[in-house]
């Protein structure tokens, strides 16, 4: 597996990531496009056999002190393999503002168990926040931007 920078040539792949990884939430096409395009937008992906397995993108806001990842996704039969793991540390690595935050699923104890075991704490929960109905939790990490 190799983490790449990912670029508006992955489109495809994205959506096609999307619609598998996110089937009720998937992103439409004008959002995958900005995300793949817009400056200052940290994006990679995970590569396998020439395959686009995962992907994660890192919105910087440093006028608010910290970053969003704004989706992360595998594929799921490279699930339980560490690629979200290094997905989600190669984009903090990228990432030049003092904390982090993401959203997930409340049902989706996969993801929150990855993501508590790397720092993450839950800081608000966003109502129905899915088009479903189901909430969000927010979470967020302190990253250390010091050099230490």
């Amino acid at each position: 597996m190799e983490i790449a920078p990912a670029s508006i040539r992955d489109l495809n792949a994205l959506r096609k990531l999307e619609r598998i990884c996110f089937e009720k939430d998937s992103w439409p096409l004008f959002d995958l496009i900005a995300v793949l395009s817009f400056p200052d937008v940290v994006r990679l992906k995970a590569m396998e056999d020439y395959k686009m397995v995962g992907f994660v993108a890192g919105d910087p806001r440093p006028s608010q002190g910290f970053s969003w990842i704004a989706t992360i996704a595998v594929l799921p039969g490279y699930r339980q393999r560490g690629i979200g793991r290094a997905l989600l540390l190669a984009c903090e690595a990228q990432l030049k503002t003092p904390r982090v935050k993401l959203s997930v699923r409340a049902s989706n104890q996969s993801a929150i168990n990855l993501y508590e075991q790397e720092g993450y704490g839950t800081s608000d929960i966003w109502k129905a926040y899915y088009n479903d109905g189901e909430n969000a939790i927010v979470m967020e990490k302190s990253l250390r931007t010091d050099g230490l």
